[in-house]
């Protein structure tokens, strides 16, 4: 198969692409033939080298969290899926930039039938991130405000549907350029925030979304209600602040959850949540990350393991 190496920590530049041998599906795991597998911040964030304290990796490795595609064999006491299946999930830290990939089968859903194998490919990472924020850390409700900072972006963007599903006022910051996309997708207010500052536009809020971390997390805590929750998978919100302010804060990992993806597969099955993609051949690796470096994107990258 082929597959993107790692062999040292550093810039795009260090990724190699390399003939290698099939990996082999263990017990209660399904051998993927990969479509498409979506480009990630946690991706480059690995490959610079700055989590290895935290993410230690034997090298070579090869990056990618989450992919779509087909099941090709299954391992032992696999019952949930079929061979030609065709599946998504967020699978590993690693391991989805290749023509295929090894995932629990517990990690994994049916792809959505609306979606292609592109735009599934782009999905699961962001889609769990951002439910997992609203539901099980913010617990969301009908008729709440909440603000989604980035919003625009792969899990912004998922975030402001979500949160527009459960009934939420959406408040939306984002630079002008995005605005109307955020309208479409269920954004009910935007705000471009390299001329307004946010805090001045909004206030009793009962949910932040942090996707940004640093400043715009420590002003965030002001236009939050009494109780009201401030949650970031970015970084752990200051405690002192929060008391402060008295609401929760909340930092959460992302958890792989097949269960949870199949209910949003549904979801995009039903017109509920929709995804804008830009694909790149497993080649043009480098440039997809680059571009993910460099952030203010619109939707997801995915590289097309078919190219």
């Amino acid at each position: 198969m082929k597959a993107l190496r790692v062999y040292e920590y550093g810039s795009p530049d260090v990724l190699r692409l390399e003939e290698i041998a099939d990996p082999v599906a263990g017990v209660g795991e399904v051998l993927i033939d990969v479509a498409a597998a979506g480009v990630n911040p946690i991706d480059w964030k690995i490959l610079s080298g700055a989590m290895k304290a935290f993410i230690p990796l034997p090298l070579p490795y090869t990056p990618g969290v989450e992919v779509a595609g087909t099941v090709v064999a299954l391992g032992e006491d696999v019952t949930e899926f079929n061979i030609g299946d065709e599946v998504f999930g967020f699978i590993n830290i690693v391991g989805g930039y290749a023509t295929k990939a090894v995932a629990q089968a517990g990690r994994l859903a049916l792809k959505p039938k609306s979606l292609s194998a592109l735009q599934a490919g782009a999905v699961p990472a962001s889609a769990l991130t951002a439910w997992q924020a609203l539901t099980e850390h913010a617990g969301v409700q009908r008729r709440q405000k909440v603000l989604i900072h980035a919003a625009a972006g792969g899990v912004g963007s998922m975030a402001v549907q979500i949160a527009k599903y459960l009934g939420a006022e959406v408040y939306a910051t984002a630079s002008a350029h995005h605005h109307a996309y955020l309208k479409e997708i269920g954004a009910d207010y935007t705000i471009d925030y390299t001329t307004q500052a946010f805090e001045e536009q909004v206030s009793g809020l009962d949910v932040v979304l942090d996707l940004v971390g640093g400043e715009t997390q420590t002003r965030s805590f002001a236009v939050l209600k009494k109780h009201g929750v401030l949650v970031s998978p970015v970084s752990a919100p200051n405690m002192s602040l929060a008391n402060d302010y008295g609401v929760t804060p909340a930092n959460f990992t992302t958890r792989s959850d097949g269960r949870q993806l199949s209910l949003i597969a549904e979801l995009f099955d039903k017109g509920h949540l929709t995804v804008n993609v830009k694909a790149y051949p497993l080649s043009e690796s480098s440039v997809a990350i680059e571009k993910s470096m460099g952030r203010h994107l619109r939707g997801r990258l995915v590289l097309d393991t078919k190219r």
